[in-house]
């Protein structure tokens, strides 16, 4: 077997591939989805190349359902939509065909090239090492070496049903490796966003980050601030919500990768409060991978109310100490974190109006008496923000008999819910106790980690 790129020089463009044959891999056309066959059938009918490349090859290759299909060819986007009337090319820093099957697209990219015939860079713009716009052509081979991870240039051949492997992804894959193709340093800062995959795919495929690969994340965590928040978001979506979040987040902080992208609750974290350290995001976000494992819905404001509740809640009580009403201070906190996390990672407004909500509802929980909490049960948000208080009572940030009387309360019947909230008004407001880490909370319920109405 050859041996693995270390850079993308025309010396290494040229190399030999590996090309193994049918028999000797274990693709199956029965795993790969019939309207990706459709794409790449059609595309060889029409005499340009067609390959499956990158995670579905991967993801087939270690036995796993992929996710979606990818298509390389060497046919141009507008050459694509020619031949797919159902095809929309979208992107302006990388062009690309989207070939639309109902509900399913079929994503299909030309071979990514370096450099022109004539050896000058054609539609590429770079600033500061990193990638603007991209729109070069090139081989099959040049396309291999412009991909990020050897696991993700592999490419599937629909002409002999052949693997093809340019970066030694084979040997990574069977080694259980995750290497960047060529200099590390230089391809995250090309484009920073890598940090956050190469965290992704290591956590998701359970492999660990070659050393060469590895050491730069530890020094470039900053090149993140480079990155357009909206782009962010949709990354950390991919992150948080894909079953192993709790192990991301335990990874981007390893790194310092946290840190920029959430600095408030980094800076919440780095500290113990009461002499325990804090555990809410831990148990929150092991809660949403338990439910992504049971096929249960989740949502980004859920997630991002997690990642963001310390710096609200340590906020929140120091406008309590400096005099404001509860709610007024809620809502002051809520704003402020809202404002200086916006600036690094966008949070649509569908997802951050409920997240807020999720948070005013707290301080409202704490209130038992009178018709208030029938009035509360009837909220959109008062499913989403009565799990939001068993995971603090869990974490021991809230208190768990409160948590334990809205679970009571809500199974209860008309006559309990009265005879539950007489005398309410008597109860004081009181600081929720901290608990040691471990104890149980015992609310009697499991909290889902999700709006279920009206989210």
């Amino acid at each position: 077997m050859q041996e693995p790129f270390q850079n993308t020089s025309p010396d290494a463009i040229a190399a030999t591939p590996l090309i193994v044959p049918r028999p000797d891999h274990g693709i199956s056309r029965a795993n790969i989805s019939e309207n990706a066959l459709k794409v790449l059938y059609r595309l060889k009918q029409e005499n340009f190349q067609a390959h499956l490349v990158g995670g579905g090859v991967r993801d087939l290759l270690l036995g796993h359902e992929p996710k979606d299909f990818d298509v390389a060819t060497d046919a141009t986007p507008e050459e694509v939509r020619q031949v797919f009337r159902n095809c929309r090319l979208i992107g302006r820093r990388f062009r690309l065909a989207h070939v639309h099957f109902g509900r399913e697209i079929i994503e299909v990219a030309t071979f990514r090239g370096t450099t022109t015939s004539d050896g000058d860079e054609n539609d590429r713009q770079m600033e500061n090492g990193r990638i603007l716009r991209d729109n070069t052509y090139g081989t099959i081979a040049e396309d291999a070496l412009r991909r990020d991870f050897t696991v993700n240039a592999l490419y599937y051949n629909i002409a002999d049903f052949s693997l093809i492997d340019y970066a030694d992804g084979l040997e990574d894959i069977k080694a259980g490796r995750l290497r960047l193709i060529g200099d590390p340093e230089q391809r995250y800062r090309e484009d920073p966003v890598r940090m956050l995959r190469a965290v992704r795919f290591a956590c998701k495929l359970g492999f660990t980050i070659e050393p060469q690969t590895e050491q730069p994340l530890f020094e470039l965590a900053h090149l993140l601030a480079d990155i357009a928040p909206a782009r962010l978001f949709d990354e950390l979506i991919k992150l948080f919500h894909s079953g192993y979040g709790l192990g991301v987040f335990e990874k981007l902080r390893q790194y310092g990768l946290f840190g920029e992208l959430f600095p408030a609750t980094e800076d919440c974290l780095a500290r113990e409060d009461q002499g325990f350290p804090l555990t809410f995001v831990s148990r929150g976000l092991a809660n949403t991978d338990k439910r992504l494992h049971e096929d249960k819905s989740v949502t980004p404001a859920f997630l991002f109310g997690v990642l963001l509740w310390e710096p609200v809640r340590q906020r929140f009580e120091e406008y309590l100490a400096g005099g404001e009403a509860a709610n007024e201070a809620m809502f002051l906190a809520a704003s402020e974190i809202c404002a200086r996390q916006h600036a690094l990672v966008a949070i649509p407004k569908r997802f951050s109006l409920p997240m807020r909500e999720i948070w005013s509802m707290q301080p409202r929980l704490e209130q038992r008496d009178g018709k208030r909490p029938q009035r509360l049960v009837t909220h959109p948000r008062f499913r989403a923000a009565y799990d939001f208080l068993v995971l603090r009572a869990e974490s021991g940030e809230a208190d768990p008999e409160l948590a334990a009387w809205w679970t009571r309360f809500q199974e209860a019947s008309g006559q309990e819910r009265a005879t539950m909230t007489e005398g309410g008004a008597k109860r004081r407001r009181r600081r929720p106790r901290r608990r040691k880490t471990g104890d149980t909370a015992g609310p009697g319920t499991e909290p889902t980690g999700v709006v279920e109405r009206g989210g």
